[in-house]
């Protein structure tokens, strides 16, 4: 029975090495999105202020047009007041005169603060086509390296699977499903060892004859407890710890 234990036992261990080539490829598609979900965020962020600057500058035309509007009244109007003869209409246009060119000063005012943001702006998407492109850079190597492990990976899995098919064919198939009936409940510990008197696996106190028969190793011995399949070797110390 000893030599079956030992297959098992390789068995396992390629399992549990098979879970872990999995379990690393399986976190590779999250690692993969945040990498490309941040190049994604910078990129977009200023792409965001690019468009806030085009808006200010077709802000900035439309005040300029406007003023330019004023201006083009206000030569109308001092038309009007030089051809003019009466009192009260000179007087009404050079109201009007007043009107358009303390409109020209709102509207030169408001082009100034805009020109302003947009000077703001351009510092800031400068600092933002740094960071963009530093973290596209990241990304870009970041997603080269995944894409290596990830083939080797792969080819590791092929090889570790290849292989345990090689060892399930030398167990016994009642043996076998019972085993991968444990692995399926229990998970990488279906064999385990009784060092200090109990389960490797649950830690469960055996009584002495159940420990006596694991170490003659004649038959196939399971704890009583959780079913795991249970093994001896000589360097165990099976003496119980109070």
């Amino acid at each position: 029975m000893q030599h079956v234990i030992e297959k098992l036992l390789v068995l396992q261990e390629r399992d549990r090495r098979i879970l872990r080539v999995r379990e690393q490829l399986a976190r590779l598609d999250p690692e993969r999105q945040e990498f490309q979900t941040r190049a994604a965020a910078t990129q977009a962020a200023l792409e965001a202020l690019k468009t806030r600057i085009k808006q200010i500058e077709t802000d900035r035309k439309k005040l300029e047009l406007e003023a330019d509007s004023r201006k083009q009244q206000i030569e109308r109007y001092a038309l009007q007041q030089f051809q003019t003869k009466r009192n009260e209409e000179y007087k009404a246009l050079a109201h009007e005169i007043d009107t358009c060119k303390q409109n020209i000063t709102e509207l030169e005012d408001r082009q100034l603060d805009l020109m302003e943001q947009a000077e703001t702006l351009q510092k800031q998407v400068a600092a933002a086509q740094r960071e963009a492109a530093e973290t596209r850079l990241l990304a870009e190597g970041q997603l080269r390296e995944m894409a290596a492990r990830e083939q080797s990976l792969r080819e590791e899995l092929t090889a570790l699977e290849s292989n345990r098919d090689q060892l399930t064919s030398q167990i016994e198939e009642r043996l076998l499903h019972q085993y991968e009936r444990l692995v399926q409940h229990k998970g990488g510990n279906a064999v385990v060892g009784i060092e200090h008197g109990v389960c490797g696996g649950c830690h469960m106190r055996f009584p002495v004859q159940l420990m006596v028969s694991c170490q003659a190793a004649k038959d196939l011995v399971t704890c009583p407890n959780c079913g795991r399949i249970l093994y001896y070797t000589p360097d165990m110390n099976v003496a119980a710890v109070d």
